[in-house]
């Protein structure tokens, strides 16, 4: 046990002792005090010894093979070492001589001249290095010279500002340089003022050529019109305005003063490609802008930007309202209001281009404010000066130009719907100027008819007639030629002035924005206006008027009838031009009807009136011999002849509707049955005798006669009888002398004599009793004569009686 113990120890110190010769080898000689100090502590001290020899020796053996190695090269290095000692005593040799010969050679060389020649050159080097300060100064002041002498001010102003911040600074001190320097504010002055000049000249140039920028903006808004119209589905762009550049890549000004495209153009319009070269110009390329660029780029150099923008907009301002005055005589042609309107477009392009082609000169609410004035003024001006306008043609012209206008306008992206409202105020206005104008046209027509059926001699004239008016008549075209219509050449006249009409009215209402109902419903209430207004007066007129004959009349009322019956073909032709069905819900009617119906009961009152007077014409011509003692063998000759007349009259009325016909005849033979009863009853008429009753009652029976051959077909029976019926009863009653029936039966239903007014009877027979009286001399003497006389005054007595029995 105990020799195991004393090997684990050996074995121990072993490690040990290791350990402590590897840290010896690794550590630093400073710090191998306390490795040291370990070793003599412990109890091996002489094993350590041992190892350390042995670890020396394997050391020396390491670096002994390590020499061996490096050896020849060793060798090398020295021989090459001692070559190169002997080449260095050669070269320090030379250099002694070498300095020998200079030390020997400077004897002869003069120091005063070498010491000035070293001067010279110091002062030459100076002056180059003070020119090269000046000359860069007197360069940019000569270009700035050339600069101003070429009037490119805004590159002198650059030029400028380089001299005054660069190049003078590093040579102050110069003389030159300070009066330089003082000229710099002179020529900012100069140039400022120049720039200005120029401005001032380009307003006034586009306030003399505005018209012409506007006439050739609206040339090319027509032209991009007619193009879409033609070419509605493909997308067209760039006729009305050239599309520009994007904010920012045309010549611009920026915040900090950007410079222009190039020195040369400083702010023309940019050059387009090619294939916007082909394209037509913009109106706004008729003017050149660069004055108004040049002028900015030069006031924002300047710090004076805020000056130029408030100068340039108030000049504008004042430019609007001269533009915005019309002349006073604009409404008598239409090149007075394209004038107008050339000058509006016109200021408004260059504003627009100015607003889109210069950051902030002009801004968007500005434009909109000039714009919010001139169409103010534009309307009030317009609203004026047509209402003096009388010719329709004008009128719709104006509202073609008026649109052209609009349009243009709203290319450059205005507000134009005040305009076309105002289109819609203007479209009442023609209404009513085509209403007077139509006027004078039906009055035409119906002044120059000769009011007889129109004669047709062949086919072509027929067709013709047909053709302009919708007649249409199995039986008469059955009929051979010559033949002729119902109507006169009113009809298709006037049925052709309200188709003009109507297409006159749709002219006006194209372009206007409006939908088809809209364009419907107006063309209806206008052509309602002509119909129950216009065309209704000028009817009236036509009827009313002195001279107007019977046939006249009769014809008029056939002529209506056909009008009446046309007006479904009128709904038809304004629905077909406007595409909307007569029949939508909320489409309005046309009135025709009602206007032709109430000009026939006009023309048939008037028949009616003109018989009436015709026939107290003939009863003027009555020339009765009241005191007659006998009748004569026939009727009185003026009633024969308006008898003869009523035949002729009533034989032209077959072409009336039978109603009107008869009524007219009823009417006739009522009038002349009154007439002839106030005849007979006239305060004039003091004395009746038999006689004259007798001739009285042949003329009545005349007139019996005429009633009952009928003149007009349609009366049943006797009824034409009826209107003489009171006059037969009152002269049966006095020539058959039936007093006693009469004073019998008054009163009842069945009377013989239900018709005579005891009034009447009392008032004729007051007439005959005078009569018998006065007139026979020897009445006393004879004795019938007398009976007849008590029987008058006995019939006298009983109708008084009668009639203050009535009374009470």
């Amino acid at each position: 046990g105990e020799r195991g113990e004393s090997r684990m120890a050996s074995v121990e110190a072993a490690a040990e002792h290791e350990r402590i010769l590897r840290e010896i080898e690794s550590t630093d000689t400073n710090c191998i005090g306390p490795t040291l100090r370990s070793v003599y502590d412990g109890q091996e001290h002489g094993l350590f010894m041992d190892k350390l020899e042995g670890r020396i020796r394997n050391h020396d053996r390491e670096i002994e093979k390590m020499c061996n190695h490096h050896f020849q090269g060793f060798v090398d290095s020295i021989t090459e070492l001692l070559k190169v000692r002997g080449e260095a005593q050669k070269l320090k040799s030379q250099v002694i001589d070498t300095n020998r010969r200079l030390q020997e050679d400077g004897k002869e060389v003069r120091m005063d001249e070498l010491r000035q020649c070293r001067l010279q050159q110091c002062n030459i080097a100076a002056t180059i290095d003070k020119l090269s300060h000046c000359l860069p100064v007197l360069e940019m002041y000569s270009r700035l010279q050339e600069q101003m002498k070429a009037r490119r001010y805004y590159p002198a102003l650059r030029t400028l500002e380089q001299l005054e911040h660069t190049c003078l600074p590093r040579a102050s001190h110069y003389r030159f340089c300070t009066i330089m320097a003082e000229n710099i504010l002179v020529l900012r002055t100069q140039i400022r003022d120049i720039a200005m000049s120029d401005l001032k000249d380009f307003l006034e140039s586009i306030r003399k050529h505005s018209d012409k920028i506007g006439e050739t903006a609206m040339k090319q808004a027509q032209l991009q019109r007619t193009l879409d119209s033609a070419l509605s589905h493909q997308q067209r762009t760039g006729l009305s305005r050239r599309p520009r550049k994007e904010a920012g890549q045309s010549t611009e000004v920026n915040g900090q003063g950007g410079s222009p495209v190039s020195e040369q153009d400083s702010g023309i319009l940019d050059v387009e490609d090619e294939e916007e070269e082909e394209e037509l110009p913009g109106a706004q390329d008729l003017v050149d802008f660069s004055p108004v660029y040049r002028c900015l780029h030069i006031y924002t150099v300047l710090g004076a930007r805020d000056t130029f923008e408030s100068y340039y907009r108030k000049q504008r301002r004042k430019q609007a309202r001269l533009v915005l005055q019309p002349h006073s005589n604009m409404h008598e042609t239409l090149d007075g209001y394209r004038m107008f309107f050339n000058h509006i477009v016109g200021f408004f392009v260059v504003e627009d281009h100015v607003l889109h082609t210069t950051r902030g000169l002009v801004n968007r609410a500005y434009v909109e404010e000039l714009w919010e004035l001139a169409l103010s003024k534009t309307i009030a001006a317009l609203r004026t000066h047509s209402s003096y306008c009388t010719d329709p043609d004008l009128v719709l012209d104006l509202k073609n130009l008026i649109v052209l206008f609009a349009d243009t306008l709203q290319g450059y992206g205005f507000l134009v719907n005040q305009l076309f409202d105002m289109l819609l105020e203007m479209r009442e206005q023609y209404g009513e100027i085509l209403l007077k104008k139509w006027s004078g046209t039906f009055r035409q027509i119906l002044d120059q008819d000769n009011y007889s059926p129109i004669p047709v001699s062949m086919e072509e004239e027929y067709r013709c007639i047909v053709g302009q008016f919708p007649f249409q008549d199995p039986e008469l075209e059955k009929l051979p030629y010559p033949k002729k219509l119902p109507f006169s050449a009113f009809v298709p006249k006037v049925y052709v002035q309200v188709k003009e009409f109507i297409y006159a009215c749709l002219k006006f209402s194209e372009d206007l924005h409006l939908s088809s109902t809209e364009i419907d419903d107006m063309i209806r209430k206008s052509t309602n206006l002509l119909l129950t207004r216009t065309l209704s007066n000028c009817l009236q007129y036509a009827i009313k008027k002195k001279n107007v004959g019977l046939a006249e009349l009769v014809q008029i009322i056939i002529n209506t009838t056909h009008l009446e019956q046309s007006c479904h073909f009128l709904e038809g032709f304004i629905s077909n031009i406007t595409n909307i069905p007569p029949d939508t819900i909320n489409a309005t009617k046309l009135y025709g009807m009602a206007t032709f119906k109430d000009a026939r009961h006009t023309a048939e009152e008037e028949i009616y009136t003109n018989l009436n007077q015709k026939i107290d014409q003939f009863l003027q011509l009555a020339d009765y011999d009241w005191i007659a003692p006998q009748a004569g063998s026939q009727a009185s000759d003026y009633l024969s002849d308006l008898i003869a007349f009523l035949c002729s009259t009533f034989a032209v009325f077959t072409n009336l509707p039978g109603k009107v016909a008869q009524t007219a005849c009823m009417s006739a033979c009522k009038h002349l049955s009154t007439s002839l009863l106030q005849l007979l009853l006239e305060a004039d008429v003091r004395q009746v005798s038999m006689g004259a009753l007798q001739q009285f009652n042949l003329d009545v029976k005349e007139c019996e006669r005429f009633a009952r051959a009928g003149p007009v077909p349609g009366f049943q029976g006797d009824t034409l009888l009826l209107a003489f019926i009171d006059l037969r009863q009152l002269l049966d009653l006095f020539t058959q002398w039936d007093w006693s029936t009469y004073l019998a039966d008054y009163g009842r239903p069945t009377c013989k004599y239900l018709r005579v007014n005891p009034h009447t009877a009392l008032a004729l027979l007051e007439k005959m009793k005078d009569t018998s009286r006065k007139n026979n001399v020897f009445a006393q003497f004879r004795k019938n004569e007398r009976d007849k006389q008590k029987l008058i005054d006995t019939v006298v007595k009983q109708l008084r009686n009668l009639i203050s029995t009535q009374q009470s």
